[in-house]
């Protein structure tokens, strides 16, 4: 089938302006088909990501038509869940569910698909598939009902309950995409035919940085003589950033040439800054512009991802393909039996170190402070990686073998 002309509907509460977690994906995702040929539309959320709040210029909007590079962008105001709690989370899925609901009952596509997060506008996204009798498919940024009890948002009832629908969803999609190879393994032991999994990971969205770098840290207040460790993103439960503070706090009397920096925002954000109260080695910087980011990233020495011990296979966090863009060595903080540190290991690009072991972490930090070789040769390894296997180029193609794929299912 030709996919020209084809009209797909792309279901997700994350796009463009945001410029982190999962939105670049999913709006480059819908680009790649425009540029192919389909006409798309996403229905999707106001800006709010990592904030979790409204932009002025979409307050008193409940609703507005975006045109963003050939794209259809349909938006709906969800109910934000200030302050994070399970049950406001839960409300604020509800709500963008329930909003969204009307914009997908007046789409006539020829396929839906819905990104998750955001289970329960997948849920009426099939829904409105079947209404209408074309293919759905379903694409995992991440499992909730994993990510509900690894996190440590929710207990287990409520995450057995999620992992249920995520289940029962992807057993009526017509293809299911998931952007971490671990993720196929929890959906086929559940019972997902594995013959319609596609594994689409995700790419590096970002250039690297071209910025003079001494440049670049005289401007963010970085001495030359500092060895700048940056966690770059969401500041919530699943990154356990207390962590970094503590780390922070224990290297102050010891490695005074370590500075630590949380760039981004978040639910933890503000308990985060009263946690490291007093520290002299660590310093917050606000979300940075998007032209802006691929250089904070280069003039940092070392980058950090920092997860709960409980987290395994939940999710892949999307910072790290722009990590490995920077060329800058990576230390991540996770189980090394997660899906994270397999993705670390396979680009050859960081460190593994246990979560929630500030010890730990300043070890490998100071060890990559000592030898320099080493850590230019892991972020020359990272970069060649995100080069040759998570270029735009096969992404995009991946992209649209996809949604060809999912309409051929037709047929």
């Amino acid at each position: 089938m030709n996919i020209s002309r084809r009209h797909l509907a792309l279901v997700g509460v994350n796009y463009a302006p945001e410029t982190t977690g999962i939105a670049p994906y999913t709006t480059a995702f819908a680009e790649q088909l425009a540029r192919a040929g389909m006409s798309v539309t996403a229905a999707t959320a106001v800006p709010h990501y990592p904030e979790w709040r409204i932009p002025s210029d979409y307050v008193d909007t409940p609703t507005r038509t975006e045109c963003i590079n050939g794209v259809t962008v349909e938006r709906v105001t969800p109910r934000m869940p200030v302050p994070m709690t399970a049950v406001n989370r839960a409300r604020f899925e509800l709500s963008f569910a329930w909003r969204i609901r009307p914009v997908l009952n007046r789409l006539l596509p020829d396929a839906f698909i819905a990104i998750v997060p955001s289970l329960l506008s997948a849920v009426t996204a099939e829904r409105a598939a079947r209404r209408r009798g074309v293919p759905f498919g379903v694409i995992f940024q991440d499992l909730m009902g994993r990510s509900a009890e690894q996190s440590g948002m929710a207990g287990k009832g409520i995450g057995a309950l999620t992992s249920a629908v995520e289940t029962r969803l992807a057993k009526s999609a017509a293809l299911v995409g998931v952007v971490a190879s671990g993720f196929s393994d929890f959906l086929t032991t559940a019972g997902v035919r594995p013959e319609k999994i596609r594994h689409l990971p995700n790419w590096c969205h970002i250039a690297p940085s071209s910025a003079v770098r001494t440049d670049v840290r005289a401007r963010l207040g970085w001495p030359d003589n500092r060895l700048v460790v940056l966690h770059a993103g969401n500041m919530g439960a699943k990154q356990a950033l207390e962590n970094v503070v503590d780390t922070a706090r224990l290297a102050e009397p010891t490695h005074p040439e370590v500075l630590f920096v949380l760039m981004g925002d978040g639910s933890r954000r503000i308990a985060l800054q009263e946690r490291a109260t007093g520290l002299r080695n660590l310093a917050f910087l606000e979300p940075q512009p998007s032209a802006d980011f691929p250089d904070v990233l280069a003039a940092a020495d070392v980058l950090i991802v920092n997860e709960r011990a409980t987290v395994r296979d939940m999710s892949l966090p999307s910072k790290l393909t722009s990590y490995f863009s920077a060329g800058r060595p990576v230390i991540a903080a996770v189980r090394d039996d997660g899906t994270t540190a397999a993705e670390v290991q396979r680009a050859g690009g960081g460190l593994i170190v246990p979560p929630e072991n500030g010890q730990a972490l300043l070890d490998a930090i100071v060890e990559l402070g000592r030898t320099p070789e080493r850590a230019a040769s892991l972020g020359r390894a990272g970069r060649l990686y995100a080069q040759d296997v998570l270029g735009e180029k096969a992404a995009a193609a991946r992209s649209v073998q996809f949604a060809t794929d999912l309409l051929n299912s037709r047929l």
